[in-house]
């Protein structure tokens, strides 16, 4: 009998032990768990300014007669005194290419056949600077006898986006730790690792001041954007 209540003891003495243990680790893991789900959740920034590499020039231009081969023969001119002032200002001739033709006709109030001839041509150049001269002189087209059309305009764009990603992506994520960090230190924790992240989209804007007319194809001088939204661990 002595035996017996020994061993009952002593079972149960080991049953509550292992309650106390499990109850311990149970707990433990519960605030461990707990102290995983904390995260921030913070924006980061980064900010580049950039020039345009690419300028393109569309020229429209027409002409307008009753005798379709005269009005050809003008454009034809129109078109040969262009090139000239392109060549001029050095562009190499195979950066003006032919853009599109029309032919219209239609009759005046007397019943009179009167032909327009519409003509455009691209510019297309690597050479931003040298562009951007050569619209300060468009005049001279003008005191050449070409009448621009309504269309012709100047844009610049910047094509290497890709090239600056990474480094940009990088800049916002180093910017939303920095901000991390930041709430960490005003509520006593610290940052741990990332827990999660978006990419934003990337924006080419007109750089501030620099937006010349009606939008950032405009100006040479743009900025590029990127906002990333990054969900860090707190410890």
């Amino acid at each position: 009998m002595e035996k017996r209540g020994s061993f009952t003891l002593i079972a149960a003495a080991l049953v509550a032990l292992g309650l106390v243990i499990g109850g311990y680790l149970l707990g433990d893991g519960l605030r461990r768990a707990r102290a995983a789900d904390r995260s921030v959740t913070v924006r980061g920034l980064a900010e580049r300014n950039v020039t345009a590499d690419l300028a393109v020039w569309t020229l429209n231009y027409s002409r307008l007669g009753e005798d379709l081969a005269a009005v050809r023969a003008q454009i034809d001119g129109d078109t040969a005194a262009i090139r000239r002032f392109f060549a001029g200002l050095g562009f190499p001739a195979d950066t003006l290419r032919p853009a599109g033709a029309s032919v219209m006709q239609n009759y005046d109030n007397n019943g009179v056949q009167r032909f327009t001839v519409t003509q455009r041509l691209q510019l297309r150049t690597g050479d931003v600077v040298r562009a951007q001269k050569a619209a300060a002189r468009q005049f001279d087209l003008v005191r050449d006898g070409v009448v621009l059309q309504e269309g012709s305009g100047l844009t610049y764009s910047f094509t290497k986006l890709n090239d600056i990603k990474p480094a940009m992506v990088a800049e916002a994520t180093r910017d939303a730790r920095a901000s991390a960090e930041q709430f960490a230190k005003d509520s006593a924790t610290g940052v741990g690792a990332i827990k999660s992240a978006t990419q934003g989209y990337f924006s080419v804007e007109a750089r501030d001041g620099d937006q010349a007319n009606y939008g950032v194809a405009d100006t040479p001088f743009k900025k590029v954007r990127v906002v990333t939204t990054v969900d860090f661990y707190l410890r």
